[in-house]
C-alpha cells in the first residue's frame, strides 16, 4: 500500500502510526462495558464507548438485518479517546466534518466532562476500522444528540480513571486531588502533580470505576452552551485541509467512466482501440454485464481524453419530458399508504370542504466539491480515501464491487466540500475502486460538474391535495394526500421498500400535528427515470410547504389572523408549548401586526422536524412588472433543546433559512429528453449574496430537559411557506407551487 503525502495538521488526515497499529490493538471489556486498551502503536491509554444510533433507526435497522444485513459491530468502539504518552489527548470521530461544525460541538461536549479546555482536545476523523458500523453515518441532524449523552459518559469515565490512577501514584485518596488541564496535583501541595500524558504511559491495570461518575448539571457547564471557533478553521485558513479531490498518494493514477447519454440508455457496445491510443491513458477496463467502463491515465485531462475517444453504441430508451413527470407525479389511485389517522377525516370531509393542491420540482443538492475518491486495491485490502457522508456504506458497496469482505476495507472519510444529502452515496468510491482493482495501482477519480449535475441522485418532485372541513371557527377535519419519488428508499432493498410501503424521508414533514380530532395522511410512491435521494431536510421543505400553505389559506378563510389560527389549533403538550413559544418568539422577533414599510408583506409559517420545532416570519415585497419577490427579512424562532454552540447553531440556521429561499424562489431542475436540462450552474442558479435577506435567529429551550436536538435541517422547514404566505398577504393571490418564478408569479397576479 502507498502511503498519504498530505499535511499533518487537522482532524481529516489519518493519525500518525494509525495504519501500522489498527489491525494489532488490545481491547478489553471493562465491568461496564466500556473497552480499554493500549493507544497509537501500543503507547498510552485508549478508552472507547459504543454510541448506538438514534432510536427510530435503530428499530429500522433491527427490522431489516435479516433482508438488507444493516447491522452488525466490529470489536472497536465508536467514540473513543486516547490519551498518550506526550499529554496529547485525542478524540477520534466517526461523524463526518462537513461544514457544519460538528467536529467542534462534539470536541465541546468531550472537553466539559474531561475538565479540559477545546484546544487542549485533537479532534481526529475515524476511518471504518476504528468503530462500531455506523449506518446512519453523518446525516438526519442527529450527530450531536445522539452522541451527546455517550460521550459525556466516555468522558466522565477516563477522567475519573485518570484521577484514581494519579491518586495511586501520588499516594493520595482520590479527593485530596484537584485537576488543572491535562494534569492532577495535590491540593495540599500543588508541586506534587502528575500529568494525563505520565499516567498514560504508567501501564496500568486500567479498569472502569464500579460507580457511573456523575455527569456535570447544567449549571455548571463552562464549555458547552458557550460559542467556541471552530476545530477546522485553522486548516480551512492555511490550506491544509484534505477534501476527497485533495488526497494524493505515491504512484496514484486518474481515472474517468463512460456516461450514458441519456437517464434510460442502457450501453450495448464499445471499440476500445482509439481510446487505448490516447497519449497517458494506460488501462481501459471494459465490464458491459454490469454497463461500467472506465479508462486509467496519468492525469485526469488524459482519463477523459480517453472517454472521449471510446467509441460506444447505447440503446436510448424512452425520451421522457418533464411534463409526462409531472402528469405522474399525481396523488390518488391505488397504492396510497396511509401513515396517519387520528378520528375518520374521510368521512367527515364528505360534507363541502376547502380543498389546495401543492407542486415542487426536482432539486439538485449542489455540493460545490463534486463526488470525489481514491482507492488503493491489493489483493486482500482496500483503503479508500472518500468524500462521503457515509463511510460504512461506502465499505460495503466497495466491497461487494470488489469482491472483498468487509474487514478487508478501510474507508477514511476526507472533509467534505459540502453534502446535503449528496454525499451519502457510493458510486465515486466504487468506481476508484474498480478502476484501481484493474490497474493495479491507486487511482483517483473526481467528477466534473456536468457528471454531477447529470448522473447524481436528485431530490424528487412532490404533488399535495390538502383537504379541511372548518366549523366554530376550528378545523375539524384535515387530511393531507401526498405523492413523492424514492427518497431513503432508493437504498433500501426492494423487499425492504415493498415491506414499509411508505418511504418516511419522503413523507419527512408530511404529518398533521395540530390539535385537529380528525387527521388522515397518505402517501404514494411514484416510479421515476431517473435516481431520487436525499436532499437536505429529505420531504421536509416540500411537505412544510404545503401543509403550512393550506394552514394560512384556512385562516385567510376564516377570517382570523395566520398566527392566531395556528396557536388556536396547538394541543396543550409539551409539543404544543414548545411551539406556542417558537410562534412567538418569531412573531415578537419578526415584528408580526407592526406596521410595515410600503409595498412589503409579512407571512408566518412553522415546523417540526427531529423533535426541534421552528418558526418563521419572512418579509417580502415584488417587483410587479418583472414577477420577482424580494425577500428582505427573515426572523427565525427555533427550540432545539440544548444548544453546544451557540454560534454554530446560528450558523446553520442561517444557512437552513438561505437554502430554503433558495428553493422557493429560483431551484428547480427539469428532464429534456431523458437528461437533466442544466449542465452546470449557469442553467441552474442558486440563490446569490445580493438576494440573500436579513436573517434574525432566536433560539429557545422550552423543555428545559438538558438535551439537544436536531439542527442541520429543521431551520429550512417553513421558508417557503413564510414566503408564500407573505405574498399573499401583500397580493391576495396564492402560489401553491415552488419555486416562485416570475413566470409564475405573473401568472398568479393576472388570474
Amino acid at each position: 500500500m502507498s502511503e498519504v503525502i498530505r499535511s499533518t495538521a487537522g482532524p481529516a488526515p489519518q493519525a500518525e502510526g494509525r495504519e501500522a497499529s489498527a489491525g494489532k490493538r488490545r481491547w478489553r471489556v471493562s465491568r461496564r462495558g466500556f473497552l480499554i486498551g493500549v493507544g497509537v502503536a501500543g503507547a498510552g491509554l485508549a478508552l472507547g464507548v459504543t454510541v448506538g444510533l438514534p432510536a427510530a433507526r435503530l428499530k429500522v435497522a433491527e427490522m431489516f438485518s435479516e433482508v438488507s444485513g444493516f447491522g452488525g459491530a466490529t470489536n472497536d468502539p465508536d467514540a473513543w479517546f486516547e490519551v498518550l504518552p506526550d499529554n496529547r489527548v485525542r478524540l477520534f470521530l466517526t461523524k463526518v466534518e462537513m461544514g457544519q461544525g460538528v467536529h467542534t460541538s462534539l470536541a465541546q461536549i468531550a472537553t466539559e466532562e474531561l475538565g479540559l479546555a477545546p484546544d487542549d482536545l485533537e479532534v481526529l476523523q475515524a476511518t471504518t476500522n476504528q468503530g462500531v458500523m455506523d449506518l446512519a453515518g453523518t446525516s438526519g441532524s442527529f450527530s450531536v444528540s445522539s452522541m451527546f449523552n455517550p460521550l459525556r459518559e466516555a468522558a466522565a469515565t477516563l477522567r475519573e480513571m485518570l484521577r484514581a490512577e494519579a491518586a495511586r501514584m501520588l499516594s493520595q485518596p482520590a479527593g485530596a486531588l484537584r485537576q488543572e488541564g491535562r494534569a492532577f496535583f495535590v491540593q495540599s501541595e500543588p508541586s506534587r502533580r502528575v500529568t494525563f500524558g505520565a499516567l498514560a504511559a504508567n501501564r496500568s491495570n486500567w479498569q472502569a470505576p464500579k460507580e457511573k461518575p456523575a455527569l456535570k448539571p447544567a449549571g455548571e457547564y463552562r464549555v458547552i452552551g458557550r460559542p467556541h471557533p471552530r476545530v477546522d478553521t485553522r486548516d480551512k485558513i492555511t490550506g491544509a485541509a484534505v477534501y476527497g479531490y485533495d488526497v494524493r498518494v505515491e504512484g496514484m493514477s486518474y481515472g474517468a467512466v463512460l456516461r450514458p447519454p441519456t437517464l434510460t440508455a442502457t450501453l450495448k457496445s464499445v471499440r476500445t482501440a482509439q481510446a487505448e491510443r490516447v497519449d497517458g491513458v494506460r488501462k481501459v477496463v471494459v465490464d458491459l454485464q454490469n454497463g461500467f467502463v472506465g479508462v486509467v491515465a496519468v492525469s485526469r485531462a488524459a482519463a477523459r481524453a480517453g472517454i472521449e475517444a471510446l467509441e460506444a453504441e447505447w440503446q436510448s430508451g424512452k425520451l421522457w419530458q418533464q411534463e409526462e413527470i409531472d402528469a405522474a407525479m399525481t396523488v390518488g389511485g391505488p397504492g396510497g399508504v396511509t401513515v396517519q389517522r387520528v378520528g375518520d377525516a374521510p368521512c367527515e370531509l364528505r360534507a363541502p370542504t376547502l380543498t389546495a393542491e401543492y407542486r415542487s420540482p426536482f432539486a439538485i443538492q449542489t455540493p460545490l466539491e463534486a463526488q470525489a475518491a481514491l482507492a488503493d486495491v491489493s489483493a486482500d485490502r482496500a483503503v479508500i480515501w472518500a468524500s462521503t457522508q457515509s463511510p460504512f456504506i461506502v465499505r460495503r458497496f466497495v466491497a461487494q464491487a470488489i469482491g472483498l469482505k468487509e474487514a478487508q476495507v478501510e474507508v477514511r472519510a476526507t472533509y467534505l466540500g459540502g453534502g446535503f444529502g449528496r454525499k451519502a452515496g457510493w458510486e465515486v468510491a466504487v468506481e476508484a475502486a474498480r478502476l484501481s482493482q484493474a490497474a493495479g495501482a491507486p487511482v483517483h477519480v473526481g467528477w466534473t460538474r456536468q457528471e454531477e449535475l447529470q448522473n447524481g441522485y436528485v431530490r424528487p418532485p412532490t404533488h399535495h391535495r390538502l383537504s379541511a372541513s372548518v366549523r366554530d371557527g376550528r378545523i375539524v377535519a384535515l387530511e393531507h394526500q401526498q405523492a413523492s419519488g424514492d427518497v431513503l428508499f432508493t437504498f433500501f432493498p426492494k423487499v425492504a421498500a415493498d415491506l414499509v410501503g411508505a418511504d418516511f424521508g419522503a413523507y419527512r414533514g408530511a404529518l398533521l400535528l395540530y390539535d385537529i380530532p380528525n387527521r388522515h395522511t397518505v402517501v404514494w410512491r411514484r416510479a421515476l427515470p431517473i435516481k431520487t435521494g436525499p436532499w437536505r431536510g429529505l420531504g421536509l421543505l416540500a411537505n412544510t410547504f404545503a401543509v403550512e400553505s393550506f394552514m394560512d389559506e384556512l385562516a385567510h378563510a376564516a377570517g382570523v389572523d395566520p398566527l392566531e389560527w395556528r396557536l388556536r389549533h396547538l394541543p396543550d403538550t409539551l409539543w404544543g408549548r414548545r411551539m406556542r413559544a417558537v410562534l412567538e418568539a418569531a412573531a415578537e422577533l419578526g415584528r408580526w401586526g407592526k406596521p410595515l414599510p410600503e409595498g412589503r408583506a409579512r407571512g408566518i409559517a412553522c415546523s417540526t422536524d427531529t423533535d426541534t420545532v421552528v418558526a418563521q416570519v419572512a418579509e417580502v415585497s415584488l417587483e410587479r412588472e418583472a414577477g420577482r419577490i424580494r425577500v428582505h427579512n427573515v426572523a427565525l424562532a427555533m427550540d432545539c433543546g440544548l444548544v453546544i454552540n451557540p454560534d454554530g447553531v446560528r450558523a446553520q440556521a442561517e444557512g437552513g433559512v438561505m437554502w430554503g429561499v433558495g428553493s422557493a424562489l429560483v431551484e428547480e431542475m427539469r428532464i429534456d429528453n431523458s437528461r437533466v436540462a442544466a449542465r452546470n450552474f449557469d442553467a441552474y442558479p442558486l440563490l446569490t449574496i445580493a438576494e440573500a435577506p436579513h436573517v434574525e435567529v432566536a433560539l429557545l429551550d422550552t423543555a428545559r430537559d438538558g438535551k439537544p436536538r436536531g439542527v442541520g435541517e429543521p431551520p429550512m422547514g417553513p421558508t417557503a411557506a413564510a414566503i408564500g404566505n407573505a405574498f399573499f398577504a401583500l397580493t391576495g393571490k396564492r402560489l401553491r407551487q415552488i419555486p416562485f418564478t416570475p413566470a409564475r408569479v405573473r401568472a398568479a397576479l393576472s388570474a
